[in-house]
């Protein structure tokens, strides 16, 4: 590797350096330690200082040094890890500079001129590197170390690496960390003690910081029952970031097969950054604060100064910009932010040239004006652009006209500060649906109705429209505390529909997809697939006490929703609970307003929850039991096993408390979810156990628990809801229990915010991304666990062996996603498949496996016979083998009889049925061929055990191949001499009977054959002994009737498996052969050692 120019001194070098080739301006040296001689101590040394030292000169074992003969300077310009690659660069340097040196008349010149052509090669090198670091010499340099001292695939992407200390038991060992985009890598060399650790990130089942009495603070990383603790790191908090960042990619990309088509900087794994993993963690939390489409990306940070009218002050925060929105959320703690849409935007002015201030005008007489913004011309430039490309053409004007009007808004901005008219928003008036909120249709308000709650009612909405008065009403808003305390005091009926679609950014995403929904219906309804079933099956089960779903106006609306996101977005389809949610949705917003509500719960407020393996609520269980330990201490001494409250807690999440709560009292806990997100679900879930805690901690068992929850659920009420007892039925039936002891919902979510409203939505986050890693490993443990179980019933490998090969295929399937964008695996995942389904290996990734595994070695990687392995053992023709498949297979081999084994051989040399892999029935979108599946099914209940007279005849062909396989199964045994002359004697032996057969028949065979020979067809043994000539022999067959030995070695001959396996059996070598036991154990140590070298070989 060409290394940057670098100034050395040789004066005490020597020592550590041997002089391998030299001449007038350049030398060659290897270190001592490497190569020839060894070095006794002074090689433990030198590796020792290569290992904790950071340098090239003290790394690689080559290096090329330039100097001149009249100088005592000598510069370092080349490095190599082998001598093939240094002595490369020896021969270009001696073709391609010695010559041109002789030309300079100064040591000045020629030190210039190579050090020139030296840079030069570099930044030639640099255009096609994968290396885009802030120093790429030392990157370069460490890239070197990294691959020389893991010889991982040339792939592998180093993101970055890390001096630090590995604890191997209680001694430190002081090496080097290096985080790659698949691995996490370590290495240590200490007076000839090697520490080398290779781990992927899809193995971690912990990753955390921690600290003891040793080790002040480090992080600890669990993965194969092993805990790793590296400490000593100059920037804990960075590498902990990136270590968790690449973690959370490697889950995504390979257990939730997420392609990243929307995010460039992490779409291809062999380009992954630090950069860009930063980027991405820094937008994903930009999206998530301000609730923003998965679209937006962070694309500039300004801080600045917010003039906030109703508050009369300039609130110092930070501006973000992104493709579509302003942002600015405050850091002086007062919690203020606002959301602006570019479509929004009409101008940005700046009336002051020298005062570094901007005004950005939007629709509907409003303004927002920033100060003490550091590069306000670039802020200006970017937000104009941008609004020239979202400005909607119905508020299109002359750039004068826009001029005028925002510069007279400026100017009465600045003249009466106190005038916050120019902060109110107008509602947007979106185009109406067919239907309206099921609220307003099966209850509307009486405006005359002067019953007290309903006045208590009206009280709240003058609350709400005074806030709307002074901070803004729709997009534009502004968010501070005053608007969580309402919120928390109850929101009306007539208001709800509007403020989800506020808090939650459901609007953004209905104004930017006009007419999106009723596409997504008309296309959608009519289709017939597993997702549509189910939603069928739960239409009549979703809040059936409220009228509006005991009509079918409501079944109607719910079933379009449902449906139609089932065909948006087919990798979720339809999970229970979100019929009930959905519900809930639709009785207060409208019907296109429910279905982007849906959208923005499922896919962004509550990530992996509504999926076949709830994840994200499992997850969120877990961050649940941490802060039962925090905020609970007496009820974790009680109860110490806190999976029961996981267990009970599930519907909580799932359902957001809907499905325990009476609905008038659920909907005030959904209006603080969609404020505050899964924060305000942790927080009433603690503040539920803790008004509990005497009597949970009183209890004897779990039913115990469960009936006080249950009892305690059936006591909350809502006293200032104004809906009717029809549909407030659900809960009637302990209104005189709750008459006596109840809890009002609004008290429950005050007191919920009072005591636990510490919780910071950074912390969540960070716990969330803790314990999933946590959590899929569980789920991973339980499915290799079943799977284990159902094919243990069929095989007669142990279940240690099974897991063995279980980890073996998993990471086979792994390593085809690790470096590569359109594996198999990642194109044909379903996350619809049952557990046994969920790992399928292509015929590439099966054919390195099988060879690893396989007892004879008779089956090279990617061979034609591997290729028929694949093909007998493919029982579906899916072009896909899963774990049983592939165990049976090695099943066979390893313990199956002499006859299942040479039949498992006989078979592969038989051709396939049609030849044509079928691909499994289409799921998700459009219709799916159910028959097609229940006669799949069919068809395996009903399979009878094969027998060897079902076997079709091998022909000529296909018994010499046959022969060749068995003499490739020997090759290299013991016994092979005896084997080839075992297998010689059976081949003649059969082909005397199959002779002497067709001598017998000869007279009674008519003289010319017209009937097609049934080599390959499946008939009786019987009808197949004697073959006629097919159709391309009829000629020479005729022509040399009157010659038999002519004709018998023309005409083609074919055998029965009968035929083969009774021949065999008179060999005893060969029975003893297939009869010999083999040791799996052995082999799986061999597999896992040579699983990842056979791909870098590759």
């Amino acid at each position: 590797m060409w290394l940057k120019p670098d100034e050395i001194l040789l004066k005490n070098a020597f020592k550590l350096w041997v002089t391998e080739k030299d001449n007038e301006y350049f030398i060659l040296q290897r270190r001592r330690g490497y190569g020839e001689g060894g070095g006794g101590l002074t090689g433990l040394l030198v590796g020792t200082l290569d290992t904790v030292l950071d340098s090239t000169s003290k790394v690689a074992p080559f290096r090329i040094l330039h100097h001149t003969p009249d100088s005592q300077i000598y510069w370092t310009i080349a490095c190599g890890v082998t001598k093939e690659e240094i002595f490369q660069h020896w021969d270009w340097l001696q073709q391609n500079i010695m010559r041109t040196l002789s030309v300079f008349d100064s040591s000045e010149d020629i030190t210039s001129f190579v050090q020139g052509k030296i840079r030069g090669l570099i930044a030639e090198e640099g255009k096609s590197s994968l290396v885009h670091e802030d120093e790429p010499e030392k990157f370069r340099e460490a890239l070197l170390r990294f691959e020389k001292w893991f010889e991982l695939p040339s792939e592998e992407k180093l993101v970055t690496y890390y001096s630090c200390s590995y604890w191997k038991g209680k001694v430190p060992c002081q090496g080097w960390l290096y985080l790659s985009t698949n691995f996490l890598c370590f290495y240590s060399y200490l007076l000839g003690s090697e520490v080398k650790l290779v781990i992927s990130w899809d193995e971690l089942w912990k990753l955390e910081k921690t600290s003891n009495v040793i080790l002040t603070e480090s992080i600890h990383v669990f993965a194969h029952g092993e805990d790793h603790y590296f400490s000593m790191l100059l920037h804990l908090n960075e590498t902990f970031v990136i270590m968790e960042q690449l973690a959370d990619y490697s889950i995504k990309r390979l257990f939730d097969k997420e392609g990243f088509q929307k995010e460039p900087t992490l779409r291809n794994p062999l380009q992954i950054t630090r950069r860009g993993l930063e980027a991405h963690a820094k937008s994903e939390q930009f999206r998530t604060f301000f609730r923003l489409p998965k679209e937006e990306n962070l694309l500039e940070v300004h801080e600045s100064f917010l003039w906030v009218p109703f508050s009369y002050f300039n609130t110092l925060g930070k501006i973000c910009l992104s493709e579509n929105y302003l942002c600015f959320a405050s850091q002086d703690g007062s919690q203020c932010h606002v959301i602006v849409p570019m479509r929004e935007v009409i101008n940005v002015e700046k009336p002051d040239s020298g005062s570094r201030a901007l005004t950005v005008c939007m629709r509907g007489k409003r303004a927002l004006r920033f100060s003490e913004v550091r590069d306000y011309q670039r802020l200006t430039n970017s937000i104009r652009s941008r609004c020239g490309i979202s400005a909607s053409p119905l508020h299109s004007a002359s750039s004068e006209a826009i001029r005028g009007e925002c510069q007279s808004l400026i100017n009465h901005f600045e003249d009466n500060p106190e005038d916050v008219t120019l902060m109110v928003g107008q509602r947007d008036n979106a185009k109406a649906v067919s239907t309206e909120a099921l609220m307003t249709v099966f209850h509307p308000q009486d405006m005359e109705n002067l019953d007290p709650k309903m006045l208590k009612e009206k009280m709240k909405e003058q609350s709400w429209n005074i806030h709307f008065s002074e901070y803004g009403r729709g997009t534009s808003m502004f968010f501070t505390k005053k608007t969580r305390d309402l919120i928390v005091r109850g929101v009306p009926e007539a208001l709800r529909g509007e403020l989800w679609m506020l808090f939650s950014g459901a609007v953004n995403d209905m104004a930017t997809h006009p007419g999106y929904y009723t596409e997504l219906v008309e296309q959608s309804l009519g289709t017939s697939t597993l997702a549509t079933d189910e939603i069928e099956r739960d239409l009549h089960r979703s809040l059936p006490e409220h009228p509006a779903f005991q009509s079918d106006t409501g079944i109607s609306a719910l079933r379009r929703v449902l449906t139609a996101y089932a065909y948006r977005n087919p990798k979720i389809g339809y999970c229970q609970a979100m019929n009930i949610l959905t519900s809930v949705l639709l009785l207060y917003a409208k019907e296109e307003e429910a279905f982007w509500l849906l959208v923005a719960v499922c896919e962004r407020m509550l990530p992996d929850y509504f999926n076949r393996r709830i994840i994200g609520a499992l997850v969120d269980q877990a961050v649940f039991e941490d802060l039962i330990r925090e905020n609970l201490p007496q009820l974790v001494e009680h109860m110490t096993d806190l999976s029961f409250f996981s267990s009970v807690s599930l519907s909580w999440f799932l359902t957001l408390f809907i499905s325990v709560l009476p609905i008038e009292s659920a909907v005030n806990v959904v209006d603080c979810f969609f404020y505050d997100g899964i924060k305000a679900i942790l927080q009433l879930g603690l503040a539920v156990l803790d008004y509990n805690m005497d009597a949970l901690i009183s209890c004897h068992d779990d039913a115990e628990a469960v009936t006080i929850l249950n009892r305690f659920f059936d006591s909350v009420t809502n006293k200032d809801s104004p809906l009717p007892q029809t549909v407030q039925q659900a809960s009637g039936g302990s209104n005189d229990r709750a008459s006596n002891f109840g809890v009002d919902i609004s008290e429950l979510i005050r007191e919920a915010y009072e005591k636990f409203g510490h919780l910071r939505s950074e912390e969540v986050e960070s716990s969330r991304k803790r314990n999933k890693l946590y959590v899929i490993q569980t789920l991973e443990d339980t499915t290799k666990q079943n799977v284990i179980r159902v094919v243990s019933q069929e095989v007669r490998f142990t279940a240690s062996e099974l897991d063995e090969v279980y980890y073996l295929f998993k990471r086979q399937h792994f390593l085809s996603c690790y470096w590569t964008m359109k594996s198999p695996a990642l194109l044909h995942h379903d996350p619809s498949l049952a557990y046994l389904e969920q790992y399928q290996l292509g015929f590439q990734q099966f054919s390195t496996l099988f060879f690893l595994l396989e007892p004879w070695a008779f089956c090279p990687v990617k061979s034609t016979l591997s290729l028929w392995v694949f093909r007998l053992i493919d029982e579906n023709r899916d072009g896909l083998v899963n774990f049983k498949e592939f165990c049976t297979a090695l099943d066979t081999v390893y313990g199956g009889s002499f006859t299942n084994k040479l039949k498992f051989l006989f078979k592969l040399h038989l051709p396939p049925e049609d030849g044509v892999i079928r691909k499994s029935p289409e799921r998700g979108r459009g219709k799916v061929d159910l028959q097609a599946y229940l006669k799949q099914w069919q068809n395996e209940i009903l399979k009878k055990e094969e027998t060897i007279k079902d076997l079709p005849r091998i022909n000529q062909a296909q018994f010499i191949q046959f022969s060749k396989t068995l003499y490739n199964i020997f090759h290299g045994d013991p016994e092979e001499e005896s084997l080839y002359r075992a297998v010689a004697h059976v081949t003649s032996l059969l082909l005397r009977m199959e002779e002497v057969g067709r001598k017998l028949q000869e007279p009674s065979s008519p003289p010319a054959s017209s009937k097609p020979a049934p080599a390959s067809a499946e008939g009786s043994p019987a009808e197949d002994t004697t073959t006629s000539p097919d159709s391309t022999d009829t000629s020479s067959s005729q022509t040399s009737q009157d010659t038999p030995g002519s004709e018998l070695s023309e005409v083609d001959w074919s055998f029965s498996f009968e035929q083969v396996i009774a021949s065999l059996l008179n060999e005893p070598a060969i029975v003893s052969f297939f009869e010999r036991p083999v040791d799996i154990q052995s082999k799986l140590g061999q597999a896992k050692a040579a699983q990842l070298k056979l791909k870098i070989q590759k």
